[in-house]
């Protein structure tokens, strides 16, 4: 057979990039294709330049980057050296998952393809590009892409006479198999240790206030953290800010180190939830796992060529033998994700229920991804809930790690800057104090059911004291310390709130540390205001008296700096009022600050509309009050963009 080997790369911040490369590489291996699936990171240009084929899925990120785990590979496209025949030989093509709403639509993919054509190589098949706000998600893009291109290789690729494709009824062999521990051992304290010291001994509370006594079993040293690059934290608050009669539950957390960790407005922390224990036993009688739930287990084959190394998720391979699968379920394996297509596919194959059979692969046809979409996404129905319904599914637990995506770690931006950084305990082995505004995610969707975010409902049962694993990352906002003396437009409605809480403390910082005192102006002096740029806040919530986050804050900060705040709440009269509504009544303020001071622009918040109302605003302000026409005024919103003077950190 012909050279069909194939790398499928993926740069993935969230998961939805690397499941799609997941999905890609089941494509190929039924077309008898060797798929090396990696994330971008691990791949060696050496290497690269021996494949004759290429597929990279990457998401976008930040101001138009590449995700943390396909950086450094990006560096070493980069590189200055390597001559414009460099890739030659390859063939290639780029898929992006992306955003709309944000300015930069899936830049990451587009600077990939124009480097891979810079050194050479061939693209031979189309790229394409899938948006979140599609009516149908990414997917509505993305599979039908999916299909053509397989229909593609089919073509130009054909198999050997007599070789035809892996039928889809044909189950595939498991990248990660289960098996018992060759050496049976009873279960110890120490196996007891990693659950009972990540979520504190015994400090989780279930949503009904009573303690969550089972303790997850495993053989992991309590001292060797789960994730590459993590840090131990402590927390040291979780206090609600809103009222318990409001229909939002957002929190106020504090973490404190034991060693020091440094930190920028914008940047981020990922935190690794815990499945609650009642769901992993409803899913452990489900599937009639008991007898197999809390023996020692070990991995029966390797990862047969996918690494699973990826810092975002609790990387199986640094389990040692003698887990339980019970471990999994709680602390590795998402059982509260919404299915992808490729899941109803995999478990098809462990039901004798035909009719279940039946519906199960009707989800996985392209030409009905609208039903698939109407029955997961819409809503958000999980992986348990659908194996509660299609009750005859008996998935064989060795099957577990092949079968339930990982448990990745949720994002959230930093809400403290500044002196607020130095953690002021007696403890003096807590270095560095990192503050969380974390809207605690609960809703009744569609179909009348009460939904809960996995990482929000964790952190909210979490109590004082309790030690968790956490990364701390660069975010997006790239805030250097000479945005503290430039003019700033602050634009964060909710929880957007916490980047630009940690920016103007860190400004308060950089007043108080850096500033010479000739720099105080003289009608200032009186109230030690240093002359550093203005600064204006537009914050956006439903209730002054419910959801105004951290007003006094506010109140100590405009005496201290040029702060000016404003802020509108939609449900306090009887017609909405939004933040793009106060930035228009604001528009001289707004417009000499980005038109004649060259200030800087930061959204923070949710994606969605949010972002789009916030830049049409801005465009009217720009037209307001000179003779700029529309055309005009979106030609300057973008030259910001590109001079970084408009800066967008968002989340669904």
């Amino acid at each position: 057979m012909a050279d069909r080997r194939v790398l499928v790369a993926y740069g993935s911040e969230t998961g939805n990039a690397q499941q799609a490369a997941e999905e890609l590489t089941a494509v190929l291996e039924r077309l008898h294709f060797a798929v090396q699936l990696q994330p971008a990171d691990s791949v060696e240009l050496a290497a690269l330049k021996q494949r004759p084929l290429a597929i990279v899925i990457t998401s976008t990120t930040g101001q138009g980057e590449l995700p943390n785990n396909a950086q450094l590979f990006w560096k070493k496209l980069l590189r200055r050296k390597l001559p414009p025949n460099f890739l030659s030989g390859l063939a290639f093509v780029v898929f992006g998952l992306g955003d709309s709403s944000y300015p930069k639509f899936n830049w990451a993919a587009r600077k990939l393809h124009k480097r891979f054509l810079q050194l050479g190589a061939q693209e031979f098949y189309v790229g394409g590009e899938a948006d979140e706000q599609h009516p149908e998600g990414a997917d509505g893009a993305f599979v039908p892409w999916l299909s053509n291109l397989r229909q593609y290789m089919l073509e130009h690729f054909p198999l050997p006479l007599g070789v035809e494709p892996i039928p889809n009824d044909v189950l595939l062999s498991p990248k990660q198999l289960l098996k018992f521990e060759d050496s049976f051992s009873p279960i110890t304290p120490r196996r007891r240790a990693v659950f009972k010291d990540v979520v504190g001994n015994g400090a989780v509370r279930s949503e009904d206030g009573s303690p969550l006594q089972r303790q997850s079993q495993t053989a992991s040293s309590p001292e060797k953290t789960l994730v590459r690059g993590a840090i131990r934290a402590n927390l040291r608050r979780n206090v609600r800010l809103t009222p318990s009669t409001h229909w939002q539950d957002v929190r106020h957390i504090s973490l404190t180190t034991d060693e020091h960790v440094e930190y920028a407005p914008g940047d981020i922390v990922t935190i690794f939830p815990k499945n609650f224990p009642e769901d992993v036993d409803r899913l452990i009688f489900l599937m009639g796992w008991e007898d197999a739930a809390d023996r020692p287990l070990d991995f029966a084959s390797g990862n047969a060529g996918v690494h699973t190394d990826d810092s975002s998720l609790l990387s199986l391979r640094n389990l040692s033998s003698g887990f339980t699968l019970r471990d999994l379920l709680i602390s590795h394996l998402d059982i509260m994700a919404i299915p992808r297509r490729s899941f109803f596919s995999l478990i098809a194959h462990f039901t004798s229920n035909e009719m279940h059979k039946e519906r199960l692969l009707e989800f996985t046809k392209p030409e009905l991804i609208d039903e698939l979409y109407d029955y997961t996404t819409r809503p958000r129905r999980s992986i348990l809930e659908v194996l509660q319904e299609f009750e005859s599914v008996k998935i064989p637990w060795s099957w577990a790690a092949s079968i339930f995506p990982p448990l990745r770690g949720r994002q959230f931006s930093i809400a403290s800057g500044g002196f607020e950084k130095q953690a002021n305990l007696r403890d003096e082995t807590a270095r560095t104090n990192i503050d969380l505004l974390v809207a605690i995610v609960k809703y009744r969707t569609v179909i009348k059911r009460v939904r809960l975010g996995v990482c929000t409902r964790y952190l909210a049962a979490l109590t004082p004291g309790t030690n968790i694993e956490i990364l701390v990352r660069p975010g997006g906002l790239h805030v250097s310390k000479r945005d503290a003396w430039r003019p700033v437009v602050m634009v964060a409605p909710g929880t957007g709130l916490a980047p630009m809480r940690s920016l103007l403390w860190e400004r308060q910082m950089w007043i108080d540390t850096i500033a010479p005192p000739q720099t105080i102006r003289e009608e200032d002096s009186s109230n030690n205001i240093v002359n550093v740029g203005e600064a204006l806040l537009f914050f956006g919530g439903r209730n002054r008296e419910a959801d105004y986050f951290f007003r006094d804050e506010w109140d100590d900060l405009r005496q201290r700096q040029n702060l000016r705040t404003f802020s509108a709440f939609s449900r306090d009269q009887k017609h909405k009022i939004y933040v793009q509504d106060i930035i228009r009544e604001q528009a001289d303020s707004v417009r000499r600050i980005l038109c004649k001071d060259m200030g800087i622009v930061f959204v923070c918040g949710s994606s969605g509309k949010m972002p789009q109302a916030i830049r049409e605003a801005l465009i009217e302000v720009f037209q307001q009050g000179s003779s700029q026409d529309r055309k005009t005024a979106e030609a300057y919103l973008v030259q910001m963009e590109k001079e970084g003077r408009y800066k967008q950190e968002t989340w669904a």
